[in-house]
């Protein structure tokens, strides 16, 4: 049976009409590495009539579900990815957030939501807007179907900055414990897993965990990888780290974000945008396509704002393989038109291909026959 394309037609702080067409063609793609995202045409998202913010998302027994910066940590259910997406649970109970006392505990940032030997880990993080004071913490369930908080276990903190155990140690001396992502190496049988995290200050660093993902390895010495730093611009956050064989994929949000004014928007070129470089190895180092690594600075852009406005500031990215298999970028990303306070960020996916090992935008999705 032939399926339809999807074409198109047509001074902050830091923190974190379409148509189907029944028809055949080829991807038209867009792959820019260029320093800036200004006067660049970027297609336009995949619609999905969702607002959320740091989004990380999931399939499972052929449902997505969506995690997202919200109070409880609460999530959603699809069967597709441009929705419609309805309430199926939240991680933390109501009364109290999470069991981490920093910030608000009733108001966690950034979940990442995993699937490890049939128990589910949803990693987030507590702070306080432009302070380094946070924590990374973990909670798990066996199901994410029976809708409440009571099915979680709240295991508390992974990793701390300024204040918590361990928050002397380097490198939480000088990094900002937020933004969490967690990659279990693919390739061969290890199970070893990572977390890769930070924001502004020294950017992005990777820990590995210990084998239940509960804890960092030697956690008073913890092997820490320096993955991603600019020394002239430590605006570099929301890490996520894909793999497609033989390349692992560094992404990354860099720019301002958050406390937008319509009025006073950043300098053009220096509002989030999704970049990325690749490794033959888990922990690095990470290239972009000039051969210039992330931890000195570099990084090749993958996707910024575009249409005038229709998309502004895309970022806290993450990427999944669909149900057709191939693969997704997802992000949340502002529409002028409509606001750029926090509850204005709406959900944004475009399906990628690859070129020479380096990940492409689509501006349209083909169905192929089935």
């Amino acid at each position: 049976m032939l399926l339809p394309v999807l074409t198109k037609t047509s001074g902050p702080t830091p923190r974190s009409s379409y148509q189907f067409l029944l028809t055949t063609a080829l991807t038209i793609s867009l792959l820019i590495s260029t320093p800036t995202a200004q006067n660049i045409t970027f297609p336009l998202p995949l619609p999905t009539n969702h607002n959320c913010r740091d989004p990380s998302i999931i399939l499972y027994n052929d449902y997505y579900y969506l995690f997202s910066t919200s109070s409880q940590l609460s999530y959603w259910r699809a069967s597709n990815l441009s929705g419609p997406w309805h309430p199926a649970g939240s991680v933390l109970p109501r009364s109290t957030g999470s069991v981490i006392d920093k910030g608000d505990p009733r108001q966690p940032w950034a979940p990442t939501i995993l699937l490890v030997n049939d128990t589910f880990y949803c990693f987030y993080c507590v702070s306080t807007i432009n302070t380094r004071n946070s924590s990374i913490g973990v909670a798990t369930s066996t199901s994410l179907d029976d809708g409440g908080a009571g099915t979680w276990t709240d295991h508390g903190a992974l990793i701390n900055t300024v204040s918590g155990a361990n928050a002397d140690v380097f490198p939480y001396n000088d990094s900002n414990a937020i933004d969490p992502s967690i990659v279990v190496d693919p390739v061969g049988n290890s199970g070893q897993a990572w977390l890769t995290f930070g924001s502004y200050w020294s950017d992005i660093w990777q820990v590995p965990l210990s084998a239940d993902l509960l804890s960092v390895e030697n956690a008073d010495d913890p092997n820490a990888t320096h993955v991603a730093f600019n020394a002239s611009f430590p605006a570099e956050e929301a890490s996520f780290v894909s793999y497609k064989a033989p390349w692992y994929y560094l992404w990354y949000s860099k720019g301002y974000c958050c406390g937008l004014d319509i009025d006073d928007l950043p300098a053009a070129g220096t509002e989030y945008s999704i970049h990325v470089g690749r490794s033959l190895e888990v922990s690095g180092p990470y290239l972009d396509k000039d051969n210039v690594s992330l931890a000195e600075g570099g990084g090749s852009i993958i996707y910024g704002s575009n249409h005038d406005g229709q998309v502004y500031a895309p970022g806290s990215s993450g990427v999944i393989s669909s149900d057709s298999g191939q693969d997704v970028l997802y992000y949340h990303y502002l529409n002028l038109s409509i606001g750029v306070s926090e509850g204005d960020a709406i959900l944004g996916y475009n399906y990628l291909d690859y070129d020479d090992g380096w990940p492409v935008v689509s501006s349209m999705y083909v169905f192929h026959y089935v």
